[in-house]
């Protein structure tokens, strides 16, 4: 069994902390801009150890190649894979628009600075895992049965 943790939602629970970083992390986020790696790392790790766990799915994170190197390098290891869910811009502006989670970057403008990020920041991440050979893409804009389906094989052979 794998545990599920969000960089995102550890993120927004840290931004309602009212601390000086917290307000920091909430600017940033609005602003459609990667969050410094030292909290997010120090947040993952946090809640990774009070999870009792030690099988993880770490959603949305790492975002840049600054963020995977302070993975590695606080962390002391690096990923099994990375689950890579493909998706075409529009699409994923129409599913985020529609979510109606009251998130304060779930605007247009914010979102579209979210995909620049992605693709200058996330993107050269993601290239890099696949010359490693450990991207396992799943292709998003099927059916959230079809999503599923493909999500669960990759993750067949911890069984």
């Amino acid at each position: 069994k794998f545990t599920h943790l969000s960089a995102g939602d550890l993120l927004r629970a840290h931004m309602k902390s009212g601390t000086a970083d917290g307000n920091m992390v909430a600017q940033m986020i609005k602003d459609g801009k990667i969050v410094p790696s030292s909290v997010t790392v120090n947040l993952l790790l946090a809640a990774m150890e009070k999870s009792g766990s030690n099988r993880f799915l770490i959603d949305g994170f790492p975002r840049n190649k600054e963020n995977r190197d302070a993975w590695v390098k606080v962390a002391g290891y690096d990923c099994e894979f990375v689950l890579m869910y493909d998706c075409t811009e529009d699409v994923m502006l129409e599913r985020l628009l529609g979510r109606n989670e009251g998130r304060t970057d779930d605007n247009v403008e914010s979102i579209k600075k979210r995909f620049v990020t992605f693709r200058e920041s996330s993107m050269p991440v993601v290239e890099f895992y696949e010359k490693l050979g450990k991207v396992r893409k799943v292709n998003a804009v099927d059916t959230p049965d079809k999503v599923y389906e493909k999500t669960r094989e990759s993750f067949e052979r911890f069984a």
